[in-house]
């Protein structure tokens, strides 16, 4: 395995923990805390309006 191969699968693992630990925090706010935290994604173009 070469070396970029095992960096990318490291950074693929850090990120897949990340997103775990984000969708836990998130479950766990409050309705006024959801709502800001999606007005500020919102703000900047992280949440895109289309579904």
């Amino acid at each position: 395995m070469a070396y970029t191969d095992r960096f990318e699968q490291a950074e693929e693992y850090r990120r897949e923990e990340l997103v775990r630990r984000i969708e836990h925090s998130v479950e766990n706010l409050t309705l006024q805390e959801l709502e800001a935290l999606y007005y500020d994604m919102s703000t900047k173009n992280y949440i895109n309006e289309q579904y």
